[in-house]
């Protein structure tokens, strides 16, 4: 071997030594996220639980959970950790569920998990589907009786027996059924008390999990949960406010707010106001919909539509009214959005708010809600009516919903064909 090739051998050697520390020093800087490591976890026990959570479910408790989910022969994983916005999930139980489901390689999965709003409950989750009645067997322990003042270890055991049982739905609709049909007897009770008999708007009564207690303050009916009953699977919960404005008034109001902006327009220089065109479509609409209003949620939905057309005239980012109350007035700020569960869905809602109902869901209080009268009479919640029937209820008073304005919808028909 020439005295050339030698050394180019010696030099390719020096080189390799040199690039293989540089690999091994770079790979050793990586920090693992917080969805590989809980992934990684799993690989070896199929429960991880966030030292957080140590105390309440000690290794003794794992190994037990661990234990009764090999016995159940499911593909069951337990993920119990703190869940704050802004860490690596958000604070969304729903995200630390995909992204621990995108790091798993296997097909079938039942995943048990804490909630991001309220992290002494659970949610359930299951793929490729809801086999196992994953998501009610799991929301089914927060009405259970057993598991009223059960610690977290003792709500996750029962969840998994829940889970290998495959009867959730009926476990969830029965633990329920009472709240249901309390809410259902003091709607009616309601209802007949109000004047002549008829339903009125300003009663809202719906099912309102564990009822603490009746209570009668300020004017206002109002049921309210027990302490813990913000439970996994359950939506944040609303309760109905008697109102002091009446139809009448409020009819008035709006009235005076249309005008108001029809004048608005005519004075807008359309070189000045970018939004002109945008504004007298709202003007349109909020007009057509006054027209025809048949109760309280039409008129809000006019004022919806005023508050509309004054941000394009102002050409400022859009802040739509409240969504439970547009009464209410405008929500806190133009970028932030509460995230909500409605009863009865897994899905959960960006949805605005005023600064009362801010308040009212961050202390975990139900806020005051718009009601509306169902096909069948009864007196619900307006965001509960069929989205086909109603368009307040298909965009929330337009803080949610398909892309385009509230006008845009009701130009095109969409509050028209919600009459008939």
């Amino acid at each position: 071997m020439s005295s050339d090739v030698k050394r180019l051998i010696a030099v390719l050697a020096a080189a390799l030594l040199a690039v293989v520390p540089a690999a091994t020093a770079r790979a050793s800087d990586h920090t693992p996220s917080a969805g590989e490591r809980i992934a990684d976890a799993l690989h070896t026990s199929p429960v991880y639980v966030d030292d957080a959570y140590a105390t309440a479910v000690p290794p003794s408790r794992q190994r037990q959970l661990a234990a009764q989910i090999k016995k159940t022969g499911l593909p069951i994983k337990v993920v119990l950790t703190p869940l704050t916005k802004g860490d690596g999930f958000d604070g969304d139980s729903d995200v630390l569920a995909d992204v621990v489901h995108d790091r798993l390689p296997q097909h079938q999965l039942i995943l048990i998990t804490t909630d991001g709003d309220f992290p002494d409950t659970l949610n359930g989750y299951e793929w490729p589907s809801d086999t196992h009645q994953t998501e009610d067997a799991v929301a089914a322990t927060a009405f259970l009786d057993e598991t009223r003042e059960a610690g977290l270890a003792d709500l996750t055991a029962k969840a998994v027996g829940l889970v290998a049982e495959g009867d959730g739905t009926r476990v969830y609709e029965e633990a329920t059924k009472d709240l249901r049909d309390s809410s259902s007897s003091e709607s009616d009770h309601a209802a007949k008390s109000s004047s002549g008999g008829s339903i009125s708007w300003l009663w809202l009564l719906i099912a309102v999990p564990a009822f603490a207690a009746l209570v009668l303050t300020g004017g206002r009916l109002a049921f309210r949960r027990r302490s813990r009953t913000a439970a996994a699977g359950v939506p944040q919960l609303v309760f109905a406010t008697a109102r002091a404005a009446d139809e009448a008034e409020l009819r008035r109001r709006a009235e005076t707010e249309v005008l108001a902006l029809g004048e608005a327009t005519q004075e807008a220089s359309p070189d000045r106001t970018p939004g002109l065109q945008q504004a007298l479509d709202a003007y349109a609409a909020a007009g057509t919909v006054l027209d025809a209003a048949r109760g309280v949620p039409d008129l809000a939905g006019v004022l919806a539509l005023v508050a509309e057309g004054e941000d394009a005239l102002s050409g400022a980012a859009p802040l739509p009214l409240c969504f439970f109350n547009p009464l209410h007035g405008r929500s806190t700020t133009r970028t932030t959005r509460t995230t909500w569960r409605p009863l009865g869905r897994r899905d959960r809602l960006r949805v605005a708010t005023c600064p009362e109902c801010a308040t009212a869901l961050a202390d975990r209080r139900a806020p005051e809600v718009l009601t509306d009268t169902a096909p069948d009479g009864r007196t619900v919640p307006y965001f509960e009516i069929p989205a086909q029937r109603s368009v307040w209820a298909a965009t929330g008073f337009g803080s949610y919903g398909p892309n385009g304005s509230l006008a845009e919808r009701v130009n095109l028909g969409d509050f028209t064909r919600s009459l008939s």
